[in-house]
């Protein structure tokens, strides 16, 4: 796997940098290859999500981390989506969220997810739940094209058959007119895969300690104590 845990620390601490008026971190250590990625954000036990955004276009790790963590995304035509399918917002400040605060910190969880093995498929029901991840193409009432996608996770967290995936990822990228069997056979569906790492803030303090809190950071961090 090439996704690994730092690259959730890094996330953490490009965050941490930005909430408290930090110069940002060092490039990590890591691969700086090109993926496509998403950053996602939960928070609290019941890990609900609080922000999730990325791109199908390949971006270098490091850059593309920063930029999903925290920046203005690019516009719809370079491909990125958030994992419900919409194609605007930004990363943190996602619009359907506000801009996370100091105050959520110890209570987020990060995942970082590299997508892989894309595939064209002919019949729109030729992917696994749980298994694939799909991005589907649509012409809408109106004419337009739309393009949505749901990570390989969504459809078994959500508990959805192909069916319902499929038909909540229709509403999800605007599509407003009854879906019937035959309008389903339109869409153009490719399926991916994903490698995925998340990592609490707790588990992300532990792993900054345990490096002497050097994690490509260039400044001394301040006392967590008061996270505690």
């Amino acid at each position: 796997m090439v996704v690994s845990a730092e690259m959730c620390c890094f996330c953490f601490d490009v965050l941490y940098c930005h909430l408290y008026g930090y110069q940002p971190p060092r490039s990590p250590r890591f691969t700086n290859d090109p993926y496509p990625l998403f950053v996602t954000w939960k928070i609290g036990r019941d890990k609900r999500l609080r922000g999730c955004i990325g791109t199908f276009s390949a971006m270098n790790l490091h850059s593309g981390l920063r930029e999903y963590t925290l920046t203005r995304t690019k516009t719809e035509k370079n491909g990125v989506f958030n994992s419900f399918g919409l194609l605007k917002g930004h990363a943190l400040k996602d619009s359907r969220f506000p801009p996370v605060t100091r105050d959520e910190l110890p209570r987020l969880f990060c995942s970082v997810s590299l997508l892989t093995n894309f595939e064209d498929v002919c019949d729109y029901m030729d992917w696994e739940v749980g298994v694939h991840g799909i991005r589907i193409e649509f012409i809408n009432e109106k004419g337009s094209k739309r393009t949505a996608t749901y990570l390989p996770e969504v459809a078994k967290e959500q508990g959805w058959d192909h069916i319902q995936t499929i038909d909540s990822l229709l509403r999800k990228g605007g599509y407003k007119a009854p879906i019937t069997n035959e309008f389903r056979k339109t869409i153009k569906l490719t399926r991916y895969r994903s490698e995925k790492m998340t990592m609490s803030y707790t588990e992300y303090l532990a792993h900054r300690q345990h490096h002497h809190f050097q994690n490509g950071i260039g400044h001394p961090l301040p006392p967590y104590n008061h996270y505690s």
